[in-house]
């Protein structure tokens, strides 16, 4: 059990050191760009950091951060498989979590800044009124603060697994019908990686 231990808390520790600046930049993401440009809609919106206007989009931090926060955590849940779920559930936590909230950026996120940002640009591309606009950067904005909760979570979990003992006892064998929802879960994580980079 010693190699999984290290196995273990070398991926949580890679959880926390990603964790930290993903949460601190989400938060600035949402308080400062977002507060921008959601400050007074439609005219704010061509604040928005896309475009040729600005040199670095903010998926060239948040990608690559979130998709070590993803391997971290699959990391540290896939090495520490057979701890006892007092403890396991905290390697759950940023595994699944990070991946739900990728999930719901790709969902729900990115058609909002596609039709927010050519609204502001006064693109041919825009579908919107100025009304639905005001209302969609609401949303948006509301929305964020689910992940910078879920981001939240996914970086106290790893750091709460770090500062407790490992634990000596294994857990016995999971039940047929939670092995077959991990088993589903690390193929849906590899299918959603996967497409995630085909569409980048």
């Amino acid at each position: 059990m010693a190699g999984r231990q290290k196995v273990t808390r070398a991926f949580l520790w890679l959880a926390v050191l990603v964790g930290g600046p993903l949460l601190g930049a989400k938060l600035f993401d949402l308080l400062v760009l977002a507060g921008a440009w959601g400050a007074n809609p439609p005219a704010s919106l061509a604040m928005m950091p896309y475009g040729k206007a600005w040199p670095v989009d903010t998926g060239v931090f948040f990608i690559p951060f979130s998709a070590a926060m993803l391997i971290a955590g699959f990391g540290a849940l896939a090495a520490g498989l057979r701890t006892p779920w007092r403890y396991r559930w905290m390697l759950c936590l940023p595994s699944i979590g990070i991946l739900l909230l990728l999930i719901l950026t790709v969902v729900a996120f990115w058609p909002m800044n596609a039709a927010l940002y050519y609204h502001g640009m006064h693109s041919s591309k825009d579908t919107i009124t100025d009304a639905q606009s005001i209302a969609m950067a609401r949303w948006w904005v509301a929305l964020d603060w689910l992940r910078v909760a879920g981001a939240t979570a996914a970086f106290v979990a790893p750091l709460r697994a770090l500062t407790l003992p490992w634990p000596q006892d294994v857990a016995p064998r999971d039940p047929l019908f939670v092995r077959l929802a991990l088993m589903l879960a690390f193929m849906g994580v590899a299918a959603f990686v996967v497409w995630f980079v085909s569409n980048l």
